[in-house]
């Protein structure tokens, strides 16, 4: 049995080790992330979130970001990771190939199910990566439905640890339920003020505790497979009474905790906003008074000498076509002008350009306007730049599907089996004990191999000369293999691509062609031969042998 006070004590240890990051991380959002800025200021639903942007820069850098982690790492609109088999060998079997082109199908069709939510979770996964370096996604079943679910959660809301192995494998998490909900969930499980809150005061909300971590080796039994006994405990548990409400297990880390980068002796990962959260906050700064230099120069405050024009019954006046008597002496000499104070709002402008600059750079987005910015460069230069980004974006992309992706990937798989969704095991896969490889095959993977293509295209490049003298100086190279290279890395889908058998078969059909068409190009020749021949047997000058 669990005990609730360790809970709450370990949930308090990794609350108070967490709180020199609150601060940062509520600046951040302050600036950049305003509806998730409730990490040291609880906001109330509603209420305005953005007093402290006064330019937008940061926040609209932060949805290109997470837009492009997207694109290039999950697409939503193709399949961005293939299964196989550890072993080698087995992926040559046709049964073993079936079954896991088979799970493929199974696997996006149930993450991409309207139920599932998976895209719109992800999302603000990357968002959450990108403000606070940090990113946390549940990955859990639908049993209503039979599927899978997905939900993104709160940095604020939750409390992690690593193993010796430097994985985050514990994670305990802060969240509220009204008297209803808590009882409609976990009934009588619940405290006895909780229930009698909910005949009373159903929407008064009481704040509960979801703990997951590993389960002691000595405290289950690996032979059962119900809840007290699967490798992850999981324990919710009300803090009104402390009364733990549910225990029960997980056979996979339920929650996906992706980090952009770690410092040395971190737990939570460090941003992009981080980096140049001093430029988000100068250009903030510089934004103000470029406000309050441009009002001055638009509607500068006016200069008048002191001859009672000002007290006058009916003022001063700005509005178009007000008339100021006064304002003149009798030779027409304005006793009236505009402050110009000299300030150079174009020099402002240029400095603020340059932080803009800083801060699109560290959320990755000038990167990515590559392409867009140069949409003639030709299909070589396109390569390249393929190349350079591939090059670029590796080790932060690699920590995500190493740390993420895979994770996740197997967390799905194994939920999928449990449930039933997916195909028996064929029996090269059981003698295996199932276990399987992931292949990515997402934007930044085949950006990523692009080098082998760009080193293709060079190598015809410096070769085409000498093909003028020397033929066959191209034998050298596999049609088939590079044609096939070319196709995986500029994203071909395989199923418009032949198989061996069928370019084969093409092949022996046009060699047969091109036989009928020479034999129908002789056939004239052939004629015209045989009837000289014949003309030459009748004419006696060729007699038969006697």
């Amino acid at each position: 049995m669990i005990d609730p006070d360790k809970i709450i004590a370990r949930r308090d240890r990794l609350r108070s080790t967490r709180g020199v990051w609150e601060s940062h991380w509520q600046e951040i959002a302050d600036r950049v992330l305003p509806r998730q800025a409730s990490f040291v200021t609880r906001r109330e639903p509603g209420e305005k979130r953005t007093r402290e942007i006064f330019d937008a820069t940061a926040a609209l850098a932060l949805e290109r970001f997470s837009a492009a982690l997207e694109s290039m790492l999950t697409p939503r609109s193709q399949r961005w990771h293939r299964l196989r088999a550890s072993d080698p060998t087995l992926n040559d079997l046709p049964e073993v190939r079936a079954w896991f082109d088979r799970a493929e199908d199974i696997l996006f069709g149930a993450r991409y199910s309207p139920h599932a939510n998976y895209a719109a979770q992800q999302h603000e996964v990357y968002m959450s990566l990108g403000a606070f370096g940090t990113g946390v996604l549940f990955v859990g079943q639908d049993e209503a439905r039979n599927g899978l679910l997905y939900r993104a959660t709160h940095l604020a809301d939750c409390y992690v640890a690593e193993n010796f192995q430097g994985r985050i494998d514990t994670l305990y998490r802060d969240f509220e339920h009204t008297a209803r909900q808590a009882v409609q969930r976990w009934g009588d499980a619940n405290p006895e003020a909780i229930r009698r809150a909910a005949e009373k005061e159903p929407e008064r909300k009481f704040r509960f505790i979801h703990a997951v971590q590993p389960r002691d080796d000595d405290a289950r039994d690996a032979a059962k497979v119900d809840g007290a006994n699967k490798p992850f405990a999981s324990v919710y548990l009300a803090e009104e009474g402390r009364t733990v409400v549910q225990e029960s297990g997980f056979d996979e880390f339920p929650y996906m905790v992706s980090r952009y980068v770690t410092a040395p002796r971190e737990v939570y990962g460090r941003s992009p906003a981080m980096t140049v959260l001093p430029d988000i906050k100068m250009l903030n700064e510089m934004n103000k008074t470029t406000i309050r230099q441009a009002q001055l120069a638009v509607e500068p405050p006016i200069l008048v000498f002191d001859d009672g024009v000002l007290g006058r019954p009916d003022g001063f006046g700005l509005t178009p076509g007000y008339i100021n008597y006064g304002g003149v002496n009798k030779d027409g000499r304005p006793l009236m002008q505009p402050f110009q104070s000299g300030a150079r709002v174009d020099i402002s402008l240029d400095m603020m350009e340059q932080r803009r600059r800083a801060i699109n750079d560290a959320f990755l987005v000038t990167l990515f306007q590559i392409l867009v910015d140069q949409p003639n460069m030709t299909a070589t230069e396109a390569m390249i730049r393929a190349q350079e980004k591939g090059a670029l974006l590796t080790p932060v992309m690699g920590r995500q599907q190493s740390e993420a992706l895979g994770p996740m990937i197997e967390r799905e798989i194994g939920l999928l089996q449990r449930i039933g969704l997916l195909p028996p095991l064929p029996g090269a896969l059981v003698e295996a004990a199932g276990e399987f490889d992931i292949e990515y095959d997402s934007p930044l993977s085949r950006a990523q191999r692009s080098e082998q293509v760009v080193g293709i295209s060079r190598t015809f490049e410096v070769l085409a000369p000498l093909a003028a003298t020397q033929p066959d100086v191209f034998d050298v190279f596999d049609g088939d293999a590079l044609a096939q290279l070319a196709a995986e890395v500029n994203g071909v889908p395989q199923r418009v691509l032949n198989t061996p058998d069928e370019i084969a078969q093409r092949r022996q059909g046009r060699e047969s062609a091109e036989q009928i068409q020479g034999l129908i190009a002789a056939a004239p020749a052939a004629n015209q031969a045989a009837g000289a021949l014949e003309k030459v047997v009748n004419s006696g000058a060729i007699t038969e042998p006697s």
